[in-house]
């Protein structure tokens, strides 16, 4: 229903262009959320986007533009002359136009930066220094800031004199003046105290802040561990620079997401949509990752090899490789992405180390056993094959799961440990290395129970 709803106004938006009646485009547009017509823009072709752009009031114009997609937001920017993408740029708040000019050749970014304010062009250079991926490059330098000497009355006032231009003005936050934090106030509890009341009295100095070299990940487990809505960064010193909001949180948990996914299924991160990726880019992102897997799976096949009289002698114990392959794979891919999830949650840390490889062994037993059982069942009854038979593949099955579990949940914190990626371990490589182990206590439990020496 909400597709087509959006496919009617997109029509109507249409036609509105189309019949030159700018005004009721106006209008309409602005009744609508933000959001929702930003949606419905990345659905128009890119001329119709940018001549709707162009009758958007600034204010609107700047709302919309910090929701479209990357590629929108680069052809607007560099369509519009420069003094009206000055004006957008402007009107950005400054993370989001740090955002936007990071993405940008050098030439396009000294071109924006001429043409905007001298403080725009003060806190995105401020912004830009920072790392990619710290708090510092998350942040936004408009926030409210009051003074622990106020009472409620001016902090009000100071309230109404800078709110509109702030990112959040729903939790306030307490400065000396040396700028160093020492506390927090919500408007909820300012607007429900006395007017006489002191600041100082009603703050909260239980404040829960990041440093702006604190990494990204960090800064969104700590959102979801104190339930924030916006958070303070502040410098070596204590001294405040910044706040980074929810808004900012849930775009970082959705890039690191699809950065995970992306590498636990062996293919090289990019940011932009499916979609708009081309046939090139989605090529090179996938094939590095394919033919190391294709050169590391060729170890299996030698390993195969190497038991050919073994399997002359028993042909059945080649029916059942692919399934204990598969069974091995699978069980060390759980154990991995558990593992690598507690880690990016900060559930599991390494001192832990033992208590995850204790449970997994136990697990790993478990799993195995059950499964052991049901496979014994399957060869002995159902396939009709021997007991030593039968035996061979269930001892395996146990074997397999439970050092695949093992490995799996020593390598990825292992390669945590060393500061390295463990999404990357995490199902291609693991599966490769797994497929090979599995294979090997397979012919070597065969050799000694059907004496295949």
């Amino acid at each position: 229903m909400e597709e087509i709803n959006q496919q009617k106004e997109l029509e109507s938006f249409r036609n509105l262009l189309k019949n030159k009646q700018y005004t009721a485009l106006r209008g309409k547009a602005a009744d609508m959320n933000e959001a929702h017509l930003a949606s419905i823009m990345e659905a128009m072709e890119d001329e119709d986007m940018l001549k709707m752009f162009r009758l958007f009031p600034k204010e609107l114009a700047a709302d919309v533009f910090a929701l479209l997609e990357d590629d929108s937001q680069m052809f607007i920017i560099t369509s519009l002359s420069e003094k009206e993408a000055g004006v957008i740029i402007d009107n950005l708040y400054a993370d989001d136009a740090a955002d936007l000019l990071e993405e940008m050749p050098a030439n396009v970014v000294k071109r924006l930066l001429a043409n905007a304010s001298p403080d725009t062009r003060k806190d995105v250079n401020h912004l830009l220094q920072y790392p990619d991926d710290s708090a510092g490059s998350l942040m936004t330098v408009e926030f409210v800031d009051l003074r622990s000497s106020m009472n409620v009355t001016q902090a009000i006032d100071r309230i109404r004199s800078i709110g509109m231009d702030s990112e959040t003005a729903n939790t306030c936050y307490i400065l000396n003046d040396k700028r160093l934090l020492l506390g927090t106030v919500s408007l909820r509890t300012l607007i429900l105290a006395k007017p006489e009341e002191m600041v100082s009295d009603i703050m909260d100095e239980d404040v829960v802040s990041v440093t702006t070299s604190t990494d990204q990940e960090k800064v969104a487990q700590l959102f979801g561990k104190y339930d924030m809505t916006s958070m303070p960064v502040v410098d070596k010193e204590n001294r405040m620079v910044g706040i980074i909001t929810v808004d900012d949180v849930m775009d970082i948990m959705e890039q690191e997401a699809t950065e995970d996914i992306d590498k636990m299924n062996a293919i090289i991160p990019n940011d932009k949509p499916y979609l708009k990726t081309t046939v090139v880019e989605t090529w090179k992102k996938r094939f590095p990752w394919l033919l190391l897997l294709m050169i590391s799976g060729t170890f299996t096949g030698r390993i195969i090899t190497g038991f050919e009289d073994a399997l002359s002698r028993y042909i059945v114990l080649s029916s059942y490789i692919p399934m204990l392959m598969d069974t091995g794979g699978n069980a060390g891919s759980q154990a991995s992405v558990e593992v690598v999830r507690g880690l990016s949650l900060d559930q599991i840390h390494f001192s832990d180390f033992f208590k995850v490889i204790w449970k997994e062994m136990r697990v790993g037993v478990l799993c195995g056993g059950t499964l052991a059982a049901a496979m014994y069942v399957k060869c002995r009854f159902l396939d009709g094959q021997p007991v030593n038979v039968a035996a061979t593949v269930s001892l395996t099955i146990i074997c397999a799961v439970f050092f695949s579990k093992l490995i799996a949940s020593i390598l990825v914190q292992v390669v945590n440990k060393m500061h390295l990626d463990p999404a990357v371990v995490a199902s291609p490589l693991l599966t490769t290395i797994i497929d090979a182990l599995s294979l090997i206590i397979y012919f070597t439990i065969a050799t000694q129970m059907l004496h295949l020496h």
